[in-house]
């Protein structure tokens, strides 16, 4: 355990909480809604401190960001628990978890993983994913300062439920990150992940004011976040908020956790990814079998510059500096 950043004490027995948008009042003895901060004694811990899931090299694709460092490899791990609590998560096994019911645990140090970093081939630096990075956020930050020292990128794979001054702080060592935003609804956030919108929103006007690159994932679950009309809403708010070049990857939902309502219809997928290509200009399909939603394709000259074949990358039309060879507009970000 450590001693968590961003608490208040209430009272001689109850802190509370100012990492994420939910501001947990935490008696003695009790844990936030991530499971992961304990009040101790009047003092917050961050239980789940260096105590991690799992650790690989993945594709930087995986993450998903299609353009930062495009077919490079990035250092990946992840430890317990998080601040929503979505009916349909993906990784509910480690994410509705914590260091007591998790039984598959190993401890690091933040050098620990600098090293397995540095030494990792094809390897640009360290993405903090597969459970919500930000409720672990004192580890994140300990080994982000670090990489970043070392030469090393930065990635935080987030649901973006953060305040701002914590934000704002890891913004200074965090190089790109892929934001899922789930729905332009706040009674979706509130009834099927237990959160609210606005604070995602924050997040990603403050990700792009810092000049971080950013991608977002919207997961399309059938019947509940995949109405045409809100979606193009979306979709607008991101293109007239965070620019029209801001990379969108749409995900088809597939029954998990506590849902079980049948996977996303392709058609539908395709209906919201020709609605999102009107006003976006880079638009992705996941967790699908189709020709087409992988490739890159200039928004300039419209010549293809990325070849995508599940995680097979053929950089076909990208310089060094991530431009498009045929005309010099600068398509992937490579600082």
């Amino acid at each position: 355990m450590k001693e968590a950043l961003y608490y208040r004490k209430i009272d001689s027995q109850t802190v509370e909480c100012n990492l994420c948008a939910h501001n947990c009042k935490i008696a003695e003895g009790n844990h936030g809604i991530c499971e992961s901060r304990k009040n101790n004694e009047g003092k917050l811990y961050s239980e789940n401190y260096g105590r991690i899931c799992s650790i690989a090299i993945d594709p930087i694709e995986k993450k998903p960001l299609y353009h930062f460092h495009s077919g490079k490899s990035i250092l990946s791990f992840g430890s317990v628990g998080c601040n929503m609590k979505c009916e349909f998560c993906q990784n509910w096994e480690i994410s509705q978890s914590n260091v007591e019911k998790f039984s598959y645990l190993r401890d690091y140090q933040p050098k620990q993983i600098i090293d397995k970093a540095l030494k990792s081939k094809n390897n640009i630096g360290i993405a903090y994913t597969y459970n919500e990075p930000t409720i672990w956020y004192e580890f994140l930050l300990y080994t982000a300062k670090i990489a970043k020292k070392e030469g090393l990128k930065n990635i935080m794979v987030t649901n973006g439920f953060i305040n701002e001054r914590p934000l704002k702080e890891i913004c200074n060592y965090v190089d790109a990150f892929n934001v899922d935003l789930k729905s332009f609804e706040n009674s979706f956030y509130q009834k099927i992940s237990k959160a609210s919108l606005q604070p995602v929103l924050n997040t990603l006007k403050t990700i792009k004011s810092h000049s971080k690159h950013l991608e977002i994932t919207n997961l399309i679950v059938t019947s509940i976040n995949d109405d045409a009309k809100t979606f193009e809403e979306m979709v607008k708010w991101i293109a007239y908020e965070l620019g029209t070049k801001t990379v969108l990857h749409i995900s088809r939902y597939f029954p998990r956790f506590q849902m079980t309502i049948e996977q996303t219809p392709v058609k539908k997928i395709l209906e919201l990814f020709n609605i999102a290509k009107k006003h976006l200009k880079y638009v992705y399909l996941g967790n699908v079998l189709l020709s087409e939603g992988n490739d890159t394709i200039c928004d300039k000259c419209g010549k293809m510059v990325i070849i995508r074949r599940d995680y097979l990358i053929r950089t076909i039309g990208i310089t060094g500096n991530g431009s498009c060879y045929y005309c010099g507009n600068n398509i992937i970000s490579t600082e």
